[in-house]
């Protein structure tokens, strides 16, 4: 099966390529879109940058399924909805070329990789490279690509399973706890 990473960034895009033959995974590529050569006030432009180079990247690369890193919450929330948005056009491109689509947060993906959730960048570079057995470190967001292809190709079976045989449920009976609603 080929899986494509996907670590979202309105400025820089990483993206791996990776194919797995049972246990065994074998690197097929990897890099970045960038948006930087546009103004920083143009984000519809710099959106279709990302939409239209991941629509790219899966049809040189014809993946079978996709990983996809969800967004934290960082300190500044215009930096947050700016990210989720770059994040909501990667996503389109993936469905709009009808591909399944798991998810996975950096802990969720540096706890497959490394062994621990708070794994620096260059931890997850390293261990990428000796996974995939690759002659030297990807960059930085390639790596997290990389790393979220590698999670799921490790974790994704079990998932669907998973949700196979028990859908996941929102709990209504904690919705309003604590004056929070989530």
């Amino acid at each position: 099966m080929r899986i494509l990473g996907i670590d979202p960034g309105l400025q820089t895009t990483g993206f791996g390529v990776i194919d797995q033959d049972g246990q065994v995974l074998h690197y097929v590529a990897s890099g970045t879109i960038r948006t930087t050569h546009l103004p920083t006030g143009d984000l519809p432009a710099r959106l279709k940058v990302l939409f239209d180079g991941v629509a790219e990247v899966v049809a040189r690369y014809q993946p079978e399924a996709t990983a996809v890193e969800i967004v934290f919450v960082n300190v500044n929330p215009q930096s947050t909805l700016l990210l989720g948005q770059a994040r909501g056009a990667c996503l389109c491109a993936l469905v709009n070329a009808n591909l399944p689509v798991a998810e996975y947060t950096a802990l969720q993906m540096k706890k497959a990789i490394v062994g621990h959730g708070k794994a620096a960048k260059s931890q997850v570079q390293e261990m990428v490279k000796r996974l995939l057995k690759l002659p030297g470190l990807p960059g930085s967001d390639a790596a997290d690509a990389l790393g979220l292809a590698i999670a799921h190709a490790h974790v994704g079976g079990a998932m669907a399973k998973l949700a196979a045989a028990a859908p996941l449920a929102r709990r209504s009976s904690a919705m309003f706890k604590a004056g929070r609603s989530y």
